[in-house]
């Protein structure tokens, strides 16, 4: 037969302790992480003396400084080229010889620095719809790089048209010459010192028949319309009767050169 207690209070149970110490323990550590961190909130408080520490530049997003960086570039190049339209009337009236003149402005015209007119070619390029499917079958569904501009893409309209016979290339607003180097960041372009989004629209004054030809004829623009039908990339080529080309204002100066 079964013992039993005759009184009313129940006997200690030792598995209540075991429970009952950790309980304590947790309690303690929980004040303790509280404290800690009131103890840091103050701290930050303290070291940003009432600054939003979440807006300092060091944080700026990696797009906010390209742009700023693009902007203080447009600046800087445009008072460049009143400088340079400065020292160019001072050379002038400085005087000489109607041969040094000469020299000077067929130099300037070959390397890009006066302006150009005449008659020529535009080429647009631009991204494909974000939500662009294959438009011909058996064509996979694209990707992310299938519907984008790239490096490769512009590189190579600038290539063709030289090859054309272009006397002068500009992209976008800015004239390219021989130090020039079209360099695209995600899918926007960095042009000496500027960023620029698509759609991209490069012209070139030359004869507009040979021009129209080497880009009909080069083997990367080829392959570039092929993602033109596939999935709807932009891509634009006008004939213009006349052209207008802005002279080159930026910097001349070489960083280092190889010879080939």
């Amino acid at each position: 037969m079964p013992n039993s207690s005759i009184s009313g209070d129940p006997p200690p149970d030792p598995a209540a302790d075991r429970v009952g110490s950790p309980r304590i323990v947790g309690r303690v550590l929980t004040c303790g992480i509280f404290a800690l961190a009131g103890v840091l909130f103050y701290v930050s408080a303290h070291a940003a003396h009432g600054i939003d520490l979440r807006t300092d530049d060091s944080l700026l997003r990696l797009s906010d400084v390209i742009q700023q960086r693009s902007d203080q570039n447009r600046q800087t190049q445009s008072e460049l080229a009143d400088l340079q339209q400065r020292a160019d009337q001072l050379a002038r009236q400085q005087g000489g010889s109607p041969a040094d003149t000469d020299r000077l402005s067929a130099v300037q015209g070959q390397v890009g620095l006066d302006p150009l007119q005449g008659p020529g070619l535009t080429v647009t390029l631009n991204d494909a719809p974000p939500d662009a499917t294959a438009r011909i079958p058996g064509v996979p569904e694209p990707g992310v790089n299938d519907l984008v501009i790239h490096q490769q893409d512009i590189q190579a309209v600038v290539n063709a048209l030289w090859r054309g016979g272009a006397s002068g290339v500009q992209v976008m607003d800015q004239r390219l010459i021989a130090t020039s180097a079209v360099r695209c960041v995600g899918n926007t372009l960095l042009l000496q010192g500027r960023v620029y989004s698509p759609p991209y629209v490069i012209r070139a004054v030359g004869r507009t028949g040979d021009l129209r030809a080497a880009v009909d004829a080069d083997p990367s623009i080829r392959n570039y319309l092929q993602y033109v039908t596939a999935y709807g990339l932009g891509w634009k080529v006008q004939e213009n009767s006349e052209l207008s080309l802005p002279g080159y204002n930026g910097s001349t100066d070489l960083n280092a050169a190889t010879a080939q």
